[in-house]
């Protein structure tokens, strides 16, 4: 029989969610999203499997505990939805440890609690939304999906970091995130992927993925969500030294220089105006700072794209994703400019249209646009785990 399965995706001011009926394939029930979390005007959406919306309203969403219980009374109580037989949850971080979708335990709460300094703007709210859930419906069976997983089988020289080599034994080495994403892409792809292919996961949260007849090799975050490339508000690459020079000569502690990496860097940082690249696009006409802010980020992303290149040993194929990469043809098309060495020629007309191929007809190397769905892929890895032993009977 089929099961169904609530998919949940927490990021630091919102929470997506989507209920999938999962059985000899995944169908879309439900989608929809609590956002603005902690700030006056929160809203809760919800859409039917077909994409028609069900419900749009403003509430109050203090934290995540309040969200998860509006978010299951709207779907359950109010639009009459089935009880889930299971929930599912992408988690940012794993550690060394856990390399795979697992069932939660209290044991692994706790572990996972051990972790936060891996990814602290990331997992407090993740974990704290399977504490919701475990509180409304303790029930519910729950599994959580790490975003490290995919890249886990990346060669040696993918995973190392410069240090001291006894550090690697504590688990400081290049994990690699944005799985979720990069794994349905590569499904996607299918046959395509054999040959050596880029994928450019852009958005609040940027960073791309070098791949090698379908298996990784490569990745621009490394140990943190917070390296690589230039994000909404996240530094990315960093010289070190920085964080040196503002310890000893600014006086900045841990806190502050968390706040600064992770919360004032990034497009925000170095605009002064916005996160949020679209904003920054209807303002890139009148604002100097605007118009660097999106030159420095689309310079960023290509310098990593010949980066990549190198490591692969050339290109066959480009992917954008994300809400950046697959909506933002402008952004696009800054970045593939100045890369006709590769082999990168897009069409303007297909990329204006969010086409599926966006490249010319001679360019020597595919570009596409793929839109991403980390939910199906949570909905798929949930029910491997919770119910495989099912699908033989």
């Amino acid at each position: 029989m089929p099961k169904s399965i609530f998919c949940i995706n927490c990021g630091s001011s919102s929470i997506k969610f989507a209920l999938y009926k999962s059985g000899s394939y995944e169908e879309l029930v439900a989608q929809g999203a609590a956002e603005r979390i902690g700030l006056p005007d929160g809203e809760l959406w919800l859409n039917d499997g077909a994409g028609h919306r069900l419900s749009d309203s403003n509430v109050q969403l203090p934290d995540n505990h309040r969200a998860i219980e509006l978010i299951f009374k709207q779907v359950i109580e109010k639009h009459n939805f089935p009880i889930p037989d299971a929930v599912g949850h992408r988690l940012a971080h794993g550690g060394p440890g856990h390399l795979a979708p697992e069932i939660m335990t209290p044991a692994l709460m706790k572990e996972l609690h051990a972790l936060i300094s891996l990814a602290p703007i990331h997992l407090p709210g993740e974990l704290a939304c399977i504490e919701a859930v475990s509180e409304h419906y303790p029930q519910l069976p729950q599994v959580v999906c790490f975003d490290t997983t995919f890249h886990c089988q990346m060669p040696d020289m993918g995973k190392l970091l410069p240090l001291d080599y006894h550090l690697r034994k504590e688990g400081i080495h290049r994990y690699g995130f944005h799985g979720l994403s990069y794994e349905y892409i590569t499904g996607v792809l299918d046959a395509s992927v054999h040959g050596k292919v880029i994928i450019a996961h852009l958005g609040s949260g940027s960073s791309m993925t070098a791949l090698k007849d379908g298996a990784p090799q490569d990745t621009t975050m490394g140990f943190s969500p917070l390296g690589g490339l230039m994000m909404g508000t996240r530094a990315g690459e960093l010289d070190p030294g920085v964080i040196l020079y503002l310890m000893n000569e600014k006086g900045y502690d841990l806190g502050r220089l968390q706040d600064l990496l992770y919360h004032h860097s990034g497009l925000m940082g170095v605009s002064g105006i916005s996160s949020d690249m679209k904003t920054l696009l209807d303002q890139r006409n009148n604002s100097p700072q605007a118009s660097q802010a999106i030159t420095f980020y689309c310079y960023t992303v290509r310098k990593y794209i010949g980066a990549l290149s190198a490591v692969l040993g050339g290109l066959d194929t480009l992917v954008f994703t994300g809400g950046i990469g697959e909506r933002s043809a402008p952004i696009r098309w800054l970045i593939c400019r100045g890369l006709e060495y590769l082999g990168l020629i897009l069409d303007p007309v297909s990329n204006d249209t969010h086409a599926d191929v966006i490249s010319a007809k001679h360019s020597p190397c595919g570009v596409r646009v793929i839109p991403t769905n980390e939910d199906i892929m949570i909905a798929r890895h949930a029910g491997e785990v919770l119910f495989k032993s099912d699908k033989g009977k």
